[in-house]
């Protein structure tokens, strides 16, 4: 049966000659006719795609990504041939570390998750470590300014130190964020830091214990005759809250002048330095210029607001950098201002630190900024109008406790010893770093004067006591203070106050005690 329902069914069909030939023609053109259709709709679709389509396509096919082939390859030579197992996220990291090192910018750095979230702390909190500015310079880590009051500064740090090894690891060629993640780290644990000083032949170990280092950044007290000295150490979120504050404070003592002091303060936040020029600059007049590649400067100008309305000096020194060179730049220029002190540290850039979606962080130069004038004084710093030196005492290295220096000891060690105690007025004959025996008097002499224990051996609680009378004299005898509080009583006519008779200090004593 079945067999024949073909044949049954061939019946109502044309003869099969026709019908086998006319079929092929229509099929072939048919076929033909839909592949040239598909080619041209697929080779529209990809055009459609490539043109409006996702990123994904974009990044694939845009000439603009070629150029990251070369990445890629490197990337997977090294994931697949490497004879050790790598980490993929430490290999773009460093991808990233270099594209921004080939910069050759000090101020521009990548900033892993754990690094940004220390960099965000130095700015808006308080943070554990030294309490110490960094900066990398021709491949050295170097101090830009100790923070006041901090561990750093009181052993010793100064502005331009090299730190050359941390804990006994070299850092040369390390970038200011690796540096920093070294350096910082509990609040009770040491670390030493190998430390090269201007001309000195050896490097010397310093071992700090690092603190809590809170982000309290104006200090403020009345140096005598109504003048108030105000101390900014850096430009945080807080600070112009802060220095309104003090001016306050200051004001209900009697101010009637007053003495900013920028030294050793290396910048922060440009919004902070703003509006604290802000202060001291008359409504439309221009505080600083800011100047992005290809674009015409952008001019910030002062606007109302409560204005100081008392003579002011401003006190500047190598230490004081980007933000605060923002401020002595706007007074100086225009407000009339002095600046008073040594020539500024020289950084006129601009960073913009950018978050990245897994917390990491870019920093990187955005824009140069100019002073009212127009002067760029990257690299160049600002020069005071009254030029006045740190007395040689105030630059000294810091003394090493644990050695014992006595009669006999040659050492650019006792060196150092001898100036200091010349400094504070002990007779220690020839400065010649030789321990002998007009150093051994002197060391007496001193001990007996802070009651330490006699013995003319420079060790220990000795050498500790040295440098912190030293640090006082330095703070009681400023120079540069000296010269601005000078300046600014003239300029307020203020009549300097007769000196305290020996009676009258003696009363105040008393009054002190009861």
């Amino acid at each position: 049966m079945d067999e024949k329902h073909p044949e049954e069914g061939n019946e109502q069909l044309p003869p099969v000659e026709e019908s086998k030939g006319h079929y092929i023609r229509l099929k072939t053109f048919s076929f033909i006719m839909l592949v040239v259709l598909l080619i041209l709709a697929t080779a529209g679709l990809t055009v459609f795609a490539l043109t409006f389509g996702d990123e994904k396509a974009v990044e694939v096919n845009s000439p603009e990504r070629r150029e990251f082939q070369k990445l890629y390859s490197a990337y997977d030579e090294i994931q697949t041939k490497y004879f050790e197992e790598v980490d993929g996220e430490e290999l773009i990291n460093g991808a990233i570390n270099g594209m921004v090192d080939s910069l050759g910018d000090p101020y521009s750095d990548y900033m892993n998750e754990e690094e940004a979230s220390q960099f965000l702390e130095g700015i808006s909190s308080s943070f554990e470590g030294i309490g110490a500015e960094v900066q990398e310079r021709n491949g050295f880590i170097t101090i830009v300014s100790p923070i006041k009051n901090s561990p750093a500064e009181k052993a010793g740090i100064q502005p331009n130190d090299q730190v050359i090894a941390v804990d006994g690891e070299s850092i040369q060629g390390f970038s200011t964020t690796e540096a920093v993640m070294l350096i910082r780290g509990e609040k009770g644990t040491e670390v030493t830091l190998t430390i090269k000083r201007g001309d000195m032949q050896e490097p010397m170990d310093v071992t700090i214990v690092r603190d809590e280092i809170p982000i309290e950044t104006v200090y403020s007290e009345m140096i005598g005759d109504n003048v108030a000295h105000i101390q900014i150490t850096s430009f945080s979120q807080d600070t112009f809250t802060e220095l309104k504050e003090a001016i306050s404070e200051m004001e209900e003592e009697g101010m009637q002048a007053m003495v900013i002091d920028v030294r050793q303060n290396p910048g922060g936040l440009l919004q902070s330095a703003l509006e604290i020029s802000n202060l001291f600059i008359e409504d439309g007049e221009e505080m600083f210029e800011v100047q992005a590649r290809g674009l015409e400067p952008e001019i910030y100008l002062a606007s109302e607001g409560n204005k100081v309305k008392i003579p002011v000096t401003l006190l500047i020194d190598g230490g004081s950098a980007s933000a605060s060179e923002i401020l002595a730049g706007a007074m100086s220029e225009s407000a009339g201002i002095k600046l008073i002190g040594e020539k500024t540290f020289g950084k006129g850039t601009v960073q913009t630190a950018n978050d990245l979606a897994d917390g990491s962080n870019l920093k990187f130069t955005t824009a140069k900024w100019l002073t009212p004038d127009g002067n760029w004084i990257h690299e160049e710093g600002i020069k005071p109008d009254i030029e006045v030196a740190y007395p040689e005492y105030a630059s000294l290295p810091y003394l090493d406790a644990t050695l014992e220096l006595q009669d006999g000891t040659i050492s650019e060690q006792v060196r150092t010893a001898e100036k200091m105690l010349e400094a504070l007025g002990y007779e220690v004959g020839e400065v010649d770093g030789v321990f002998d025996e007009a150093m051994v008097t002197a060391v007496e002499s001193f001990q007996e004067s802070k009651e330490l224990e006699v013995t003319g051996i420079l060790t220990g609680d000795s050498i500790y006591v040295l440098m912190d009378e030293l640090r006082a004299k330095i703070q009681a005898d400023d120079p540069m203070l000296l010269e601005a509080k000078k300046l600014v009583m003239e300029e307020a006519g203020i009549e300097a106050a007769p000196p305290e008779t020996d009676e009258e200090a003696e009363e105040t004593e008393e009054d002190s005690a009861e």
